[in-house]
């Protein structure tokens, strides 16, 4: 086996963990927080999830979310609704004024992969695309198991 290949599960965490590091540089600076950037986004492609489908979607803790969701209630950008289904539980949507939010979310992210991209031309993105949704099935299978 290459001694190079026995390096690639501290690879693939060192480049999330910077490319989370710098996603969250970028954020800050446009007074948002990740937590607050992870909740936003995984509520934008799944309104009315429960907080505890949320919590799970965006790996955050269920009590640090409750208290994220109760700031952004107060904020005006989500709404609680009880649940049909279950009266101890709520679905959550975002309001209208949560949408400056996203897209301002989603272009920082478009900067950001452009930055770390760099250097590499479109096929060579697409190359490295595909071969990590290769891996990323591999992985999906071999938990599930």
């Amino acid at each position: 086996m290459n001694n190079r290949l026995r390096n690639l599960g501290f690879l693939i965490k060192d480049v999330a963990r910077l490319y989370v590091k710098y996603f969250e540089r970028q954020a800050t600076q446009h007074g948002l927080t990740l937590g607050h950037c992870k909740v936003l986004m995984m509520l934008s492609r799944n309104q009315g999830a429960t907080q505890a489908k949320l919590a799970e979607l965006s790996e955050t803790d269920p009590m640090t979310l409750v208290r994220t969701l109760d700031r952004m209630e107060g904020d005006g950008w989500l709404e609680r609704q009880p649940d049909p289904e279950d009266r101890r539980a709520h679905r959550l949507y975002l309001k209208p004024a949560a949408k400056p939010l996203i897209e301002d979310i989603q272009r920082l992210g478009d900067k950001a992969r452009a930055e770390v991209l760099a250097g590499l031309s479109n096929e060579e993105r697409l190359q490295l695309l595909d071969l990590i949704e290769r891996v990323h099935a591999n992985l999906t299978q071999l938990v599930s198991k």
